[in-house]
């Protein structure tokens, strides 16, 4: 006969505790544990599972529906895959509902089925905000929130795609409250099974904690095929793929937020250089990637003197301490005088990116800054900076070049091996090509 045990686990990570604890030594939270109840049995008296070769697994297509909206198909790998379950997680009132309802209406309008679960809001203010947006269709909508309610919807419709807004107010079982630690466990658990037995494409909203993760037990992410995350950045919203089985993950998808819902933008590297200004000194152009997706960004930098003994040193948007390795070698092997200024060094956007390809920029900006020589136009530029003043290699650089050829540059300055670029081996080489005519550095 199975004994009943009772166990505590931890709602932000998981972690198992044979009491409750204030503070969780895995993740630190504090007053995070819920008791949860555990069945144990015999080993013995379990029945044996089907033992089969990998070999003789038989190797199936994913087939893909487009969702009608580019960057989203790109952040997916292609589209929705059928069963797959999709996690999305944003702050609230980043547009993720917005998202989800023209989706929605591009899916209805092209004939396939889409079953809408709204747990938050009820019927009348989806079709409010729907009618804001102007997108329509022939969505199938319920309020019924429980586990089993809509696993039974799925198997009588079997709808293209269903969309669980949100899974913190889905119902599983009768004991328990929604959004508990086990209630959103088990909640996903029977959603993700619904949606395999039935073929249908589900889409799990989540709320989000104040450290920017998804709200629950981190089991949940397990369970789930694919964790997107949606965030703002400056005027755009980024949407990244946290985990993805049928994808890259680090795939981004650039949406800018309008009053019609949020709008694709194919093309932006153009839409982050519009703002550039033109022939001012300490801005470069940097050839960069954001997870798996290449991008063009300023990198901007300026110089001033400073009125204190101890000179600032500030970076928005890049890795603080890199550019401190960066300006240490342009005082070192370059002999660029910085000990009386105060340097601010920005990645101009809002966008926050740790790529080491972006030395070469910064320190061509600060030195375009200091020495007030803007750069020549048409330039982007790429590299890793080390101690010795020497420009490495980075990852992808075929990708960086084919975004600089897409969006029009004229001159791409990299490390050797790159093709149509003009190779460099040390940032003493960057300099002097930059500018031939500057005094000898």
């Amino acid at each position: 006969m199975a004994r009943v045990t009772t166990q505590f686990k931890c709602s932000s990570c998981g972690y198992t505790a044979a009491k409750s604890l204030g503070r969780c030594p895995s993740c630190s939270a504090w007053n995070s544990f819920e008791e949860v109840s555990q069945s144990s049995a015999k080993v013995s008296a379990l029945p044996r599972a089907a033992l089969v070769r990998l070999g003789n697994v038989a190797l199936q297509s994913e087939p893909r529906v487009s969702s009608g909206v580019s960057e989203l198909d790109r952040v997916l790998g292609g589209g929705w895959v059928a069963g797959g379950v999709v996690l999305l997680g944003g702050e609230p009132g980043i547009g993720k509902s917005t998202l989800l309802l023209q989706v929605a209406h591009h899916l209805s309008s092209a004939g396939e089925s889409v079953l809408y679960v709204a747990g938050e809001e009820s019927l009348e203010q989806v079709r409010l905000r729907a009618d804001r947006l102007g997108v329509g269709g022939d969505v199938l909508m319920t309020r019924d929130i429980t586990a089993d309610g809509i696993a039974a919807l799925l198997e009588a419709e079997r709808p293209r795609l269903c969309i669980v807004d949100s899974i913190q107010t889905i119902q599983a079982g009768e004991t328990g409250s929604p959004g508990g630690l086990a209630q959103v466990r088990e909640a996903t658990a029977r959603l993700t099974k619904a949606a395999k037995e039935t073929g249908s494409s589900m889409v799990l909203v989540g709320h989000v904690t104040k450290d920017g993760s998804v709200a629950g037990p981190k089991v949940m992410e397990h369970i789930v095929d694919a964790v997107l995350m949606l965030e703002s950045v400056g005027n755009y919203r980024m949407l990244r793929s946290v985990k993805n089985r049928f994808g890259n993950v680090g795939e981004l998808g650039v949406f800018d937020m309008r009053e019609s819902g949020l709008v694709a933008v194919d093309n932006p590297s153009a839409a982050f250089l519009a703002e550039r200004p033109i022939g001012a000194p300490g801005s470069v152009i940097a050839a960069t990637l954001d997870g798996q997706r290449p991008l063009l960004l300023e990198v901007q930098a300026l110089a001033a003197k400073t009125p204190y003994p101890a000179p600032k040193r500030v970076a928005v948007g890049l890795d603080a301490r890199r550019v401190d390795v960066v300006l240490a070698v342009l005082e070192r092997r370059l002999e660029l005088s910085l000990g009386g200024l105060d340097i601010y060094v920005n990645l101009a956007g809002g966008l926050r990116v740790t790529d080491p390809g972006l030395d070469l920029a910064v320190a061509l900006a600060v030195y375009s800054a200091v020495m007030m020589k803007p750069i020549p136009e048409g330039i982007a530029v790429f590299g890793e900076v080390g101690l010795a003043g020497e420009v490495r290699s980075v990852s992808q650089p075929a990708r960086r070049a084919a975004e600089a050829t897409r969006v029009g540059i004229e001159r791409l300055i990299a490390p050797p091996g790159v093709k149509g670029s003009s190779s460099i081996t040390m940032v003493r080489e960057a300099v002097q090509m930059m500018w031939r005519s500057s005094a000898k550095v």
